[in-house]
């Protein structure tokens, strides 16, 4: 999730469902205090999701650091591991891969007080999976029978309810999906399969106001542009129970603010370090400076809708501007080497029993700056004769890795404007414009994984009109190993399968691999046990305040 994200939230001074705490402090606006009894605020940097917090709506990592605490799946990623382990599953069985009835277990709830439901499940995914409802997260219920129904390439729906769901009792239901896929069920701990309420269906628009989920947060209030407050809930039945009082995430649009405050003692937590704190945060922060690996990728995505980049040279200019990329050496300047140059599109985080394939990408991943001008040449140069890279101006650091790859590639190309940054303010401003398909040139598309699956690092980004698809790459052959590894029951053909299908994605250089991402994070001397998950967000709800 991450590189993509997700009616409208309202700023404080219109947005009359939530608290009226939520533009004031008030006594419980954070900051640390409440002392070691579990009653304490942690305040933590955040930046406001694009869209509202519909689970099926929010493919980007700000909202979906707010889901992973006010809902919970059937499935849980363990936040040491990654391994999927049952949370609301009681057990999902199946005998061939394509059939699975699910058990839910008994006695959870809402913060509503609703009982969670075999129902709760069902009515949330035909929701998500309707095209009528325009979910970011659909393509994720593309598996499950009369998915082409519901949520047809063209047209209107020609059917409300995916056919392949069944509710069979109060805690159990079924699922049909259209081809065997043996891992289906470690993919449930994605924040799209979370369930809803009847009340987000009764009255939509004030749920979207303050949502409800059944994780072991409640949303208290949300000012955009400001903060949004989470609390405890107290009466939250499953064992991840919130060891603090509750968090603020505080908006910040600069990194650099945040860690500032940060080591000033205004802040809490910061899970993102500035590229230009690096040479000092050990020193700032001592050991309370987290720095581990995470299933994070960077790339450069391309718009394949820009006829400039996709014509039938493209491949090979697309190849010629990643050998101008000097990864090493970025890596380990701009980044301090809490950053590895990546040579394939997935993470170490899987290792290779997983999927991950070191040196996959070969020497197109190789910086190779005579090479580099040989393709591109050949290629008929860059389109428009200037390759404007995109990015979100407000957090990440990106400006400085930006402008580290132009210079790099304008060195190797031996043109000073062969290559320059183009940002755009906001994360949200920028995700709206790659959603629309405005992108000029290559922009920047950081992957965070949803599920530690090889599968979903390739076919949410890669696959023709993925959820994640920003580009609208498309290949035929590279679609057809994606089905064909899906439908294995057997993990190691499986995951072989998955790597021919990476292949394809290579020969295309569909998109540049950068490097693999390390979680970042600092955090004051109030808290304690503090620790990144795989996914490198905190996790929350084990944070103590002292």
């Amino acid at each position: 999730m991450r590189g993509a994200t997700h009616a409208k939230w309202a700023a404080c001074a219109v947005a009359v469902a939530l608290a009226a705490t939520g533009c004031g402090g008030g006594d419980d606006s954070g900051g640390g205090g409440g002392g070691g009894d579990g009653s304490g605020v942690v305040s933590s940097s955040w930046g406001d999701p694009q869209n509202p917090l519909e689970p099926s709506n929010t493919n980007e990592v700000q909202g979906g650091k707010v889901l992973d605490m006010v809902f919970r799946g059937l499935k849980r990623y363990n936040p040491k591991t990654g391994k999927a382990e049952d949370m609301l599953a009681e057990k999902i069985e199946t005998k061939d891969s394509q059939n699975f009835d699910v058990t839910v277990k008994s006695g959870w709830t809402f913060s509503n007080g609703e009982k969670v439901t075999a129902k709760s499940f069902v009515d949330a995914w035909n929701y998500g999976a309707n095209l009528k409802n325009n979910q970011k997260n659909a393509y994720f219920f593309g598996y499950i029978d009369g998915y082409d129904q519901v949520h047809p390439a063209s047209g209107t729906p020609k059917a409300q309810t995916l056919s392949g769901l069944k509710v069979t009792g109060a805690r159990t239901f079924s699922v049909k999906l259209s081809q065997k896929f043996s891992t289906w069920p470690e993919t449930l701990g994605y924040a799209a399969f979370a369930p809803l309420p009847e009340s987000f269906f009764k009255n939509h628009d004030q749920w979207l106001s303050k949502p409800v989920g059944n994780g072991p947060y409640t949303i208290q209030s949300y000012a955009k542009g400001s903060q949004m407050k989470l609390r405890k809930w107290d009466g939250y039945p499953g064992p991840d129970k919130a060891r603090n009082g509750g968090i603020d995430l505080k908006v910040y649009t600069d990194n650099n603010t945040a860690y500032t405050d940060l080591t000033a003692g205004n802040l809490d937590v910061v899970d993102d370090i500035p590229a230009s704190q690096l040479k000092n945060v050990k020193s700032d922060l001592g050991d309370r400076y987290l720095n581990t690996p995470a299933g994070i990728i960077q790339t450069l995505a391309f718009p394949f809708y820009d006829k400039g980049w996709s014509g039938p040279k493209s491949a090979q200019l697309r190849k010629g501007l990643s050998m101008a990329i000097n990864r090493k050496q970025i890596t380990e300047t701009i980044f301090q080497k809490t950053r590895t140059p990546a040579t394939d599109w997935t993470s170490p985080v899987l290792g290779e029993d997983g999927g991950y394939k070191p040196g996959l990408c070969g020497e197109a991943c190789e910086y190779k700056p005579a090479e580099a001008r040989r393709l591109v040449q050949e290629a008929g140069g860059i389109p428009g004769g200037q390759v404007k890279l995109g990015y979100n101006a407000d957090t990440g650091s990106h400006r400085e890795w930006i402008d580290a790859v132009c210079n790099s590639i304008n060195n190797a190309l031996k043109n000073d404007k062969a290559c320059v940054g183009n940002p755009t303010g906001t994360f949200a401003d920028f995700r709206n414009k790659i959603g629309q398909h405005k992108m000029p040139g290559p922009f920047r598309a950081g992957w965070q994984m949803d599920y530690p699956l090889i599968q979903n690092f390739l076919e949410p980004l890669y696959f023709t009109n993925a959820s994640s698809n920003d580009g609208l790459y498309s290949s035929k052959k590279f679609d057809k190993l994606v089905n064909q590894a899906n439908g294995e029951t057997d993990t190691a053909k499986a995951v072989k399968t998955f790597q021919d299908a990476e292949g394809v994605l290579r020969d295309d250089m569909g998109a540049i691999p950068l490097w693999y991402q390390n979680g970042s994070a600092g955090y004051s001397d109030r808290v304690s046990n503090v620790a990144l998950n795989p996914f490198s967000v905190p996790v929350y709800n084990e944070i103590k305040v002292n």
